[in-house]
């Protein structure tokens, strides 16, 4: 794969090269080739590429489902390159299942705390923006999912845009049945809270899930800034300091 460098861009295939724009990486040039589809699917040669495909897929799927679960929180805090380090992430866990034969390996047979710490937003990681401490208890057989957050003072604890006036706390729980590409998912976000040197109050948030669920769960904890202006409050899409994170990483039964 080679940069288009030249005044002129070209799409398209001319000699055996094919031209392409790339969204991460601008106009790109690269040869074709490649072995025939109907080679690779049926040749013995080539049984640990089809494994390794197989396995591939089911990690893109597999992320995906997650990425859908936490929608509305990635919304404002996601990188451009977030899918792709997910699935790759989601790879390395399904090569860690030693139950399943090579091509079928899951998800739910790896190493799913491997995600654990993961930020969706690599450019705003939650240990670079948000320094007070916290805890995310889960408590599978209630159904519950407890972060608290000892009193701070933000100006303190908090690396903050410039304009930004407010901030919030958002939390997030989701339990993922990967075989049935289903998921229950509970948010929460606290209120607007002043960016000041004045100290805020203890935050509590109980997310409510099913009771002793079986499935994967995942929990996350982000932080998002907001401007008052004129009595209205904005959000502010920084990609430089909103963060979300997965704090914890419980794995299913």
């Amino acid at each position: 794969m080679a940069r288009q460098d030249g005044i002129i861009k070209l799409k398209g295939q001319l000699g055996g090269i094919s031209f392409y724009k790339s969204s991460l990486n601008g106009h790109l040039a690269r040869q074709k080739g490649g072995v025939d589809a109907k080679r690779m699917q049926t040749d013995p040669a080539f049984a640990r590429t089809r494994e390794n495909g197989r396995e591939f897929g089911r990690a893109g799927t597999n992320a995906k489902l997650l990425r859908t679960a936490f929608r509305s929180q990635l919304l404002s805090t996601r990188d451009g390159r977030m899918s792709n380090r997910l699935s790759s992430l989601f790879n390395a866990v399904i090569k860690t299942d030693e139950l399943s034969l090579r091509g079928e390996r899951t998800v739910a047979n790896g190493d799913i705390t491997l995600l654990r710490g993961f930020d969706f937003n690599e450019s705003g990681k939650l240990t670079h923006t948000f320094f007070a401490p916290y805890t995310a208890d889960v408590n599978r057989a209630a159904g519950t999912v407890t972060i608290n957050v000892p009193a701070f003072i933000p100006t303190d604890m908090i690396a903050y845009p410039d304009g930004a006036t407010h901030f919030r706390l958002v939390a997030s729980a989701a339990e993922v049945d990967f075989a049935e590409n289903a998921y229950n998912v509970e948010s929460l976000e606290t209120d607007e809270m002043l960016l000041t040197a004045v100290a805020v109050p203890p935050v509590n948030l109980v997310l409510t899930m099913s009771e002793d669920n079986t499935d994967p769960l995942f929990v996350v904890l982000g932080i998002e800034f907001t401007q008052l202006v004129n009595g209205q409050m904005y959000t502010l899409n920084n990609g430089a300091y909103n963060a979300l994170s997965l704090v914890a990483v419980e794995p299913g039964a």
